[in-house]
């Protein structure tokens, strides 16, 4: 493969560094990088920046035109996400709108959804969040116990999911629910849209290390939904919800990836700063990240391949997953030990709140990277049995 830019594509880089240089001034420029799909910090500001790039269209980017996109290909994509960490701009807020639910609804989706749904994605005017995991049912979705019935024109939905990440940011959810009485495992299932703002649903903050609450309770008592607002068939659930873990394990997260090599960079100033890079165990330990992210890189282009020629991705996704998230557990880890002491330092406000240095957030928040979006575990296995084609574990 030729990574070097075709004419076409040099012309596109050069939209996308002008319009940067462009907007990214003033308080979108100073919050720089910080943020993430599952942190709040900067989140006024980093609205009103998801705001200027809907406007622009360049969310939705990737979007049939019919619908408010620009139907850009892969490598404009991959364009303008290089550029736009390239340009420490801030990090995305619209990730489980954009990244995981447009796509799925662009593939799954009716006219209608599609109309109703991706211009306020766009605008920015509502956000989404994931109802998947529960109690009982996490990197085991197929133990989803969460049922909706019909009941004229509408679902109603009873149940309890768990660790929904900005559920008291968004305005809709999607909800994998039973859908058919006495049904077990895959079958059965259905994925749902529903409103969050009504009397049946309730959302609890559950407050992390970190000291924030971005990760949530929800409960649904006989909360409702239109009897349209089913993605795919009913009953089909499984294929759906498993393609949008396709987008969130591959494609999704690729500016995030590339926004890993700007905290690797970070990471090595402070050693050469501090004197820790003379060590010549630091200097191995960030050799090896440094190889790692360009692995990351290379296998991003090669999930961008299979979902070109596929349409969705598939096992393979588990690939990147695994590999992202050890990744950068590990990197946490090495900064902590860049800083030295100075890492058991926080600053306090004096009433026992406390607010995490960049590198202290990396590392608390990287714990639960190798258990969201699917455990480790089950990454391994999903590559041995489904790409591998090795024989199952034993049940």
């Amino acid at each position: 493969m030729d990574f070097r830019d075709t004419s076409a594509e040099a012309a596109f880089r050069d939209e996308v560094r002008t319009w940067l240089s462009e907007n990214l001034v003033g308080e979108f420029a100073a919050l720089g990088g910080r943020g993430g799909p599952a942190d709040e910090r900067g989140w006024d500001t980093r609205i009103e920046w998801e705001r200027t790039l809907g406007r622009d269209r360049w969310v939705g980017m990737s979007w049939p035109e019919e619908y408010g996109g620009r139907n850009l290909n892969f490598s404009q994509q991959v364009i303008f996400n290089e550029e736009y960490a390239k340009a420490n701009a801030p990090a995305r807020i619209s990730f489980f709108g954009e990244g995981l639910f447009a796509p799925t609804l662009i593939a799954y989706g009716t006219h209608e959804q599609k109309s109703r749904f991706l211009p306020k994605i766009q605008s920015v005017d509502e956000l989404w969040c994931q109802g998947y995991s529960e109690p009982d049912a996490g990197s085991d979705l197929s133990n989803v116990a969460t049922r909706a019935v019909r009941d004229g024109d509408e679902w109603v939905i009873n149940g309890q999911k768990v660790w929904t990440t900005l559920a008291h940011r968004a305005q809709w959810c999607f909800v994998v629910a039973r859908t058919e009485a006495g049904s077990t495992g895959h079958k059965g299932l259905s994925y749902l849209l529903v409103p969050m703002d009504q009397p049946g649903v309730e959302i609890r903050p559950l407050r992390q290390m970190t000291g924030s609450a971005e990760f949530n309770e929800v409960y649904f008592s006989d909360a409702r939904t239109s009897a349209d607002l089913v993605l795919g068939e009913v009953g089909d659930g499984w294929a759906v919800a498993m393609a949008t873990l396709g987008f969130e394990r591959g494609t999704a997260f690729m500016s995030q990836q590339l926004a890993f090599q700007r905290e690797l960079r970070e990471i090595i100033e402070v050693a050469q700063g501090n004197g820790r890079s003379k060590e010549a165990t630091t200097r191995q330990d960030l050799a090896d990240s440094y190889i790692g992210v360009q692995i990351m890189k290379y296998n991003g282009m090669r999930m961008l391949t299979d979902l070109v020629s596929r349409g969705v991705i598939g096992p393979s996704s588990s690939i990147g997953k695994l590999f992202w998230s050890n990744w950068h557990r590990t990197l946490g880890e090495r900064a902590m030990d860049v800083l030295g002491t100075d890492a058991l330092l926080v600053a306090s406000e004096g009433n026992g709140e406390y607010e995490l240095e960049d590198f202290h957030q990396i590392f608390m928040s990287s714990r639960a990277e190798t258990i969201y979006a699917g455990a480790s575990e089950i990454q391994r296995n999903i590559i041995g049995e489904r790409v591998l084609g090795l024989p199952r574990e034993p049940r």
